[in-house]
């Protein structure tokens, strides 16, 4: 069910960021405690303010009252995926080349299953990061059907 609604969402929200020349990053519908949330991120090249956010949240609010497609009561939040922003899709990826990146995957790779370095390649298949490991600098290559999450990675 809640793959359905966020499936739905995606289809109404579209429309609306494309009049205003926004970007879907993702969608997710969650019950935390006995809330369910409708959580709708977004972003542009040049990011995404309040005033942007409460403006899409308004008019997604309108859409989703007049098609009703989710019966039990929820929170709409509509924000920026933030400065560690999910990786979601191959142009997500081809974006992040030369970024710092945190990756984990569903199994392990040379023996880790968490990886953070520069994004140095990306391919149909797999991506390439250089993690710094001491004084040298290791490439590991990670197929896409591997990859469990990616984010951009912030590091001080």
């Amino acid at each position: 069910m809640a793959s359905k609604v966020a499936e739905l969402t995606k289809e109404l929200v579209e429309p609306i960021l494309s009049d205003l020349d926004l970007e879907l990053v993702d969608v997710e519908y969650v019950k935390e405690g006995k809330n369910w949330f409708l959580r709708v991120f977004i972003d542009s090249p040049e990011g995404v303010d309040l005033d942007t956010c409460t403006a899409v949240s308004e008019r997604l609010s309108e859409t989703l009252d007049e098609k009703d497609p989710i019966k039990e009561p929820y929170y709409l939040e509509v924000s920026s995926p933030g400065a560690e922003r999910p990786l979601k899709n191959l142009k997500d990826y081809k974006q992040a080349v030369n970024k710092n990146v945190r990756i984990t995957t569903y199994e392990p790779i040379n023996g880790e299953k968490a990886f953070e370095g520069e994004l140095t390649e990306v391919s149909d298949n797999q991506i390439v990061l250089a993690i710094k490991k001491k004084n040298k600098v290791e490439t590991v290559e990670i197929p896409f059907e591997k990859v469990a999450s990616a984010r951009l990675a912030i590091i001080f």
